[in-house]
Order: C-alpha cells, then sequence, then structure tokens
C-alpha cells in the first residue's frame, strides 16, 4: 500500500473512511478513527469495530475528501491527527459552508493552516501533481452540525476523474435521480463505493439513506462497473444489526441476477485493486 503510486486501489477503514489510491495520488475519505461518532469521547454511538488501518499505518496522504458535516463522517480529533503527518499536511477538499469550523480546528504548522479548499455543488478542483479531477455533485441527504446550523453547510458526493480510472463516492444519500446525473455528467465510472447501511426504519431513514436493494440500483444509475458498499458494519447508528446490510444486498443482487461479485463487501482494512 506505502509504495502503491500506480494501481487503482481502495481499501475500506471502516463505515465511510476509505483510502482511495488513484494516479499516484493517496486520498482519504470522511476519516473517523475515534471510539465514537459523538463530539463527545466516551458518549454517542461507539465503534464496534477498530479502524482496519490505524493512522499510524496511513501512507502519506495526498488530499484528505469530505462529503458533509455528520459526527460520523467529520471527527474533530482525526481530521487533526491526519494533518500533523510526517512530510506535512494534505489538502483538505470539502463541502462550501464546512470551510470556517477546519480554519478554526485543524492545527497550525509555524501559525500556517493546511490548505483548505471549499467547493460548491457541481464545483471542482484537480490535484495537478497526479492529473486527477475531482468533482463535487449533490445527492439526496442534509447537513448539521450543532442543532442550530440544519443545512448551511452543502453535503455531496464525489467523482474522482483520471484519464485511466473513474471512480464515484457516493456518500450518504437517499434515493433520487441525482446519481443517474452524476453519471451522464462524469461516467461511466470503473468504480464505486456506495452506502449500504444505517437504513431500517424506512419509514424515518429512506429519505437520508438508501437500502442495499437501492444502493445497487444507484449502482446501475450511476453507471458504475462494480461497487464496494461502504457506510455499515462499525457504528450503529440506526435499527438493523450491524451485519444485516451485506446480507440484504447478497438478497438483492440476486433477486435481480446481479452476479454478487459486481458489488462487493469488503472487510475492515481490506484492500482491493482494479
Amino acid at each position: 500500500m506505502h509504495a502503491n503510486r500506480e494501481h487503482p486501489a481502495f481499501t475500506w477503514i471502516g463505515h465511510s473512511s476509505a483510502l482511495l489510491q488513484v494516479g499516484g495520488a493517496n486520498v482519504l475519505f470522511d476519516p473517523v478513527f475515534s471510539r465514537t461518532a459523538s463530539p463527545f469521547r466516551y458518549i454517542g454511538p461507539r465503534r464496534h469495530q477498530p479502524p482496519g488501518l490505524g493512522i499510524e499505518e496511513l501512507p502519506t496522504i495526498d488530499a484528505v475528501l469530505l462529503t458533509h458535516n455528520h459526527y460520523d463522517h467529520l471527527d474533530r480529533p482525526s481530521m487533526r491527527a491526519v494533518a500533523r503527518q510526517a512530510g506535512g499536511a494534505p489538502r483538505y477538499i470539502v463541502p462550501r459552508g464546512t470551510e470556517l469550523w477546519f480554519a478554526r480546528n485543524l492545527p497550525r504548522v509555524r501559525g500556517v493552516l493546511p490548505h483548505i479548499e471549499a467547493l460548491d455543488w457541481h464545483g471542482h478542483t484537480v490535484l495537478s501533481d497526479f492529473g486527477v479531477a475531482v468533482h463535487f455533485e449533490p445527492v439526496q441527504h442534509w447537513s448539521n452540525r450543532t442543532g442550530f446550523d440544519r443545512n448551511r453547510s452543502l453535503w455531496g458526493s464525489y467523482a474522482i476523474v483520471h484519464p485511466r480510472f473513474r471512480f464515484w463516492f457516493s456518500g450518504d444519500l437517499g434515493y433520487s435521480s441525482a446519481p443517474r446525473t452524476i453519471g451522464e455528467r462524469h461516467g461511466p465510472f470503473d468504480a464505486a463505493a456506495i452506502a449500504i447501511g444505517a437504513y431500517e426504519p424506512r419509514w424515518f431513514m429512506a429519505p437520508q439513506h438508501v437500502n442495499p436493494d437501492e444502493a445497487v440500483q444507484v449502482m446501475l444509475d450511476v453507471g458504475a462497473a462494480q461497487a464496494i458498499g461502504v457506510h455499515w458494519g462499525t457504528f450503529a447508528l440506526t435499527d438493523e444489526p450491524l451485519d444485516q446490510p451485506p446480507k440484504d444486498l447478497a438478497a438483492a443482487l440476486d433477486q435481480r441476477r446481479i452476479a454478487p461479485e459486481r458489488f462487493r463487501v469488503l472487510r475492515h482494512g481490506e484492500t482491493v485493486r482494479f
């Protein structure tokens, strides 16, 4: 992993935390290494599986991408720890409206903040050293951090476009037409990471999180050749058991007569190369 600067690869750390290696770049999504998904160290949803990679096991991160500001995605100790990596802080690419949080919370090195870049929906930036374009695209979800700031910052997904590899990271999403639109704009994708957990009860969670059957439809809508399930098996956020999403995903694939290897689940810390 540390030496990999050539082959596209994806490592699931846990929940929505993941490492994508593409074009020589190491891109870290939604890093959460803390024991709770909460502003408190011992209160709130607790981690049931340790991170598949510890912070000290990561390769040098070139860019951190945040999908939205919920506590199971934006974790202050984790963001600060990555900023202190040997060799200097990575770039932070974040939704518009969260840049002030980063400016207030990231550590300064000799008085200088890490590079923070806020994107609007449909905005993009380029990791120029690697020829990798990062596009921020809306999906159906929401944001809040304090209880008084609902939807004051953006949320979304990321299309990672390299001349030889295209990847989509869904973030959290309810089912809508957004993935089809993203596929038309940036696809087809070689691979995608799609949320499959935190979906019960449906009367409450459907607008916010897809269930595994809807996740399969999202894979088809966005035009991904293959998919990896994320956002499951780590924090107990909703009513379904932690190990239920892979079972429901397998049933959905079987019902649709889609080969199970097209939409995989990984063990914590497992890497797939493309």
